[in-house]
């Protein structure tokens, strides 16, 4: 079982560390010229929703896809993610690392049973053809199907951090958040969940909690310190991990550490534990915000600190920071990421459990 989780955990690995490099320049293009950025520039800030909803499920769908039966699966999946990306309204990172490796199995399969019986002479028109039909299927079954129901879980998560919220089990929902987060639902949760409750709370009190569950930049810091501090050497999660931290903590961009959890599933408990930490003491000590952080950088936090709240909040953030970090630190040690550079990026599915 542990063996057929670690083929998995590198084969999510092999779709997301390719792509980081364009997570990467996304993230600095935000954290830049968005109207709330270090240089505000309406004319770039343009690039931000096309890159996060098209590009990067469709590198991440494309690559999926080559992994498992090259190029042309490649081409397949990346038709196939532009399924999902239309019939959802969150990025669709997840749905793509789902449609992505499923579409260049189909087309695997389909060339294996028919590679002895197409004639001589139409092998092209074949394999024009076997990518335009199955793909005009997959991209449909795709946009009515995998789409509504990664929405699906995102609602779901929303509504298990209400309950718990509601039930005055804060420290807990950190359980819900950060897995929910590292799957791009972050949104979902952040503005359709804990900013309507942060709102009637400030309204109440001058401050909120809830504004601090999603937005805390703490355990994502923590993560990427680990990687950098106890990474595989030479490794790009290791590498890209400072670039990343600055993107994170100050430029409030989140989505840029959630590949690393991707490529290392079990990293998650990292950000579960700080989370929970942080949460617990936000809890205890009475922390809250007066507004909701966007984007979630140290500096918005500094913007939205109530007077008096000073010591609180931040020492929660390095809680958050702290906790994250040796957990990580202690997992890459104990279980490092499998990573062996682009050949094994490229290896086939067979390798993959339950899809041999």
């Amino acid at each position: 079982m542990r063996e057929k989780l670690q083929q998995f955990g590198g084969f999510m690995a092999g779709m997301v560390i390719p792509n980081i490099g364009a997570l990467l320049a996304w993230g600095l293009i935000t954290a830049i010229f968005i109207p709330v950025g270090w240089i505000p520039n309406e004319t770039f800030a343009k690039l931000v929703g096309p890159m996060i909803t098209y590009l990067i499920p469709l590198l991440i769908g494309y690559t999926g896809g080559k992994m498992v039966h090259g190029v042309r699966g490649g081409v397949i999946g990346a038709a196939a993610t532009m399924g999902v990306i239309v019939g959802a309204d969150i990025p669709m990172m997840l749905g793509a690392m789902i449609v992505g490796p499923l579409s260049g199995w189909c087309l695997k399969k389909l060339d294996e049973a028919v590679e002895e019986k197409i004639p001589v002479g139409f092998e092209m028109l074949y394999n024009t053809f076997s990518i335009g039909i199955l793909g005009m299927f997959l991209i449909l079954v795709a946009n009515v199907a995998i789409g509504p129901v990664v929405v699906a879980l995102g609602n779901a998560a929303g509504a298990a951090v209400d309950a718990m919220v509601k039930a005055r089990l804060l420290p807990l929902a950190a359980i819900i958040i950060e897995p929910a987060k590292i799957l791009f639902l972050n949104n979902a949760l952040n503005h359709g969940v804990l900013s309507p409750l942060g709102v009637i709370s400030a309204q109440e009190t001058g401050r909120a909690v809830h504004f601090l569950l999603e937005t805390n930049p703490g355990p994502g810091l923590g993560l990427l310190v680990a990687y950098y501090v106890a990474g595989k050497k030479g490794s790009m999660l290791k590498d890209s991990a400072p670039g990343s931290m600055i993107i994170h903590f100050l430029g409030g961009i989140h989505e840029i550490y959630f590949p690393y959890v991707l490529a290392h599933p079990i990293m998650v408990l990292a950000m579960i534990a700080g989370g929970f930490a942080a949460d617990l003491w936000f809890v205890i000590t009475g922390a809250g915000l007066v507004a909701t952080p966007a984007p979630g950088s140290i500096f918005a936090y500094l913007a939205v600190i109530p007077p008096g709240q000073h010591f609180q909040v931040l020492t929660g953030v390095l809680i958050g920071a702290v906790v994250s970090f040796f957990v990580g630190a202690f997992i890459l040690r104990v279980n490092p990421v499998k990573e062996t550079g682009e050949e094994e990026a490229s290896a086939p599915v067979a390798s993959v459990p339950g899809l041999g």
